[in-house]
């Protein structure tokens, strides 16, 4: 028997439809599912509430956003594949709306937050492709993707652990105009509360088109393929989707507050990863059977890897507060109450030096490279000689590209104009603003407030390093 209609409320999208259709009746079931309804206990943007209170939205929440979003895309190619006489890929569109709706499923707690904890412990497992890849085709989820075919699921995973899109279809899902991009960093900016970084979704959206472009050398000769383009009317209203994007950077995910909270995270899950998994389990303040010690000590286990999400993070907070380890417990402490460490911006102070001595613009770069990396070292080495039971610099690097033509991705990567003539060129040849922006690069050192000494050190080491740019 058929589901009726069912309705989600969305802040962003307002009402969300799962129509009784056999397609959409399966994705349905997809969310009633164990791994998608974990989604709801793991935070969009992890430690961002640091900062925005409001910040709380989930990637259940950002998951089915997306999926709606895709849906609007996929009408936007449905409309122009009919209107030009060609046959409709159904099966292809069904298997892009399902990657978007489970593309995040396998996202650890705090996401990459947690990932980058699995980096430095060589986990494959902490790899969130990799766990949806895993979950998508072995688990729960895989049953209610397979009414829509046998082979269904498996090209769902593959289109999700795929570099870069393939069609037109593909572009839905992973692009510079993706269905993920269009919810989150919309999501993301409301309830953050954060005023800039809008954009114009819907004259967007009036105005996206499906346009052919060549994809031989330098765009000349060559196949053509269908990809998203944007109408001649949507110029500024593209430009400032790139811009906004862009902003959101600076502005949410790499605010000083938040990368703070991320570094103190990750110095934690490291010492108790690296003690349960040494025999030292006693000393973290965690019982055996606790998630985190059961995925300590398999995190090759699909299981172990399920029972973790943002909640139980939190929940152990006081044992490990409490824990006979005095560098987990100063760090589990910081975490509960929000004593982060304070940051030192290091990067502005370098560029207004640097920027003002002669030189071209690549000498300058190499010159402003030279002292970051001299200073990393310096950091990297004192933190080293003098071992504490928890690091007592942090160091923070980050980088974000205004825009990329995406030459090396594809013709799928790039955001497409049409001007009056019928003409499709790139966002960047019709904006001079957008083509001359440059990226937002940070480089940063966190220090406890009560740590004089340690405040000292990142205050000399940066002060010679400073001198040393001013003397070439």
């Amino acid at each position: 028997m058929p589901l009726k209609t069912q309705r989600v409320r969305d802040p962003l999208h307002d009402i969300i439809k799962f129509d009784g259709e056999e397609f959409e009746e399966s994705l349905w079931r997809v969310v009633q599912t164990r791994p998608f309804q974990r989604l709801r206990r793991i935070k969009q943007l992890g430690f961002s509430e640091f900062t925005f209170p409001g910040a709380t939205h989930t990637r259940f929440a950002h998951s089915i956003g997306v999926f709606h979003t895709a849906r609007q895309l996929m009408s936007v190619i449905k409309r122009h594949i009919e209107n030009s006489n060609r046959q409709w890929g159904a099966y292809q569109a069904n298997v892009a709306m399902a990657a978007a709706l489970v593309h995040d499923v396998g996202h650890g707690m705090f996401s990459h937050a947690f990932e980058e904890v699995g980096k430095r412990l060589d986990l494959g497992m902490m790899r969130h492709e990799a766990v949806s890849k895993s979950l998508i085709q072995d688990s729960e989820i895989t049953a209610p993707l397979k009414r829509n075919g046998s082979g269904f699921a498996d090209d769902v995973a593959t289109l999700i652990g795929r570099e870069g899109p393939a069609t037109l279809y593909d572009a839905v899902v992973s692009s510079q105009f993706d269905a993920d991009r269009l919810d989150y960093m919309r999501r993301d900016r409301l309830m953050a509360g954060v005023q800039s970084g809008g954009i114009d979704f819907p004259w967007l959206m009036d105005n996206l088109e499906i346009g052919a472009i060549a994809t031989g050398v330098d765009d000349a000769g060559g196949n053509r393929i269908d990809t998203f383009v944007l109408g001649p009317k949507s110029v500024f209203a593209a430009e400032a989707y790139v811009l906004a994007l862009f902003q959101l950077y600076p502005t949410i995910y790499f605010h000083k507050a938040t990368r703070a909270a991320e570094k103190v995270f990750l110095a934690l899950m490291m010492r108790v990863i690296t003690m349960i998994r040494d025999g030292h389990i006693a000393n973290t303040g965690l019982p055996p059977a606790h998630p985190l010690a059961r995925f300590a000590k398999a995190p090759e286990k699909l299981d172990s890897v399920l029972a973790l999400d943002d909640t139980v993070f939190w929940g152990s907070l006081e044992m490990m507060a409490d824990a006979d380890d005095e560098g987990i417990a100063n760090l589990a402490k910081r975490m509960r109450d929000r004593k982060l460490p304070k940051c030192r911006d290091i990067r502005p102070k370098l560029e207004a030096i640097v920027e003002s001595q002669s030189g071209s613009a690549e000498e300058r770069a190499k010159r402003m490279n030279r002292a970051i990396a001299t200073i990393e070292r310096g950091l990297t080495e004192w933190n080293e000689s003098n071992p504490d039971t928890a690091p007592r610099i942090f160091v923070d690097k980050g980088k974000r590209d205004p825009y990329s033509r995406g030459d090396e991705k594809g013709p799928f990567n790039r955001i497409h104009i049409k001007d009056e003539n019928g003409d499709i060129s790139d966002i960047a040849d019709h904006s001079p603003m957008i083509a001359a922006l440059k990226p937002f690069e940070m480089f940063r050192a966190y220090v406890y407030s009560d740590d004089t000494e340690a405040q000292d050190v990142v205050e000399s080491i940066v002060e010679d390093a400073i001198r040393g740019v001013s003397d070439e």
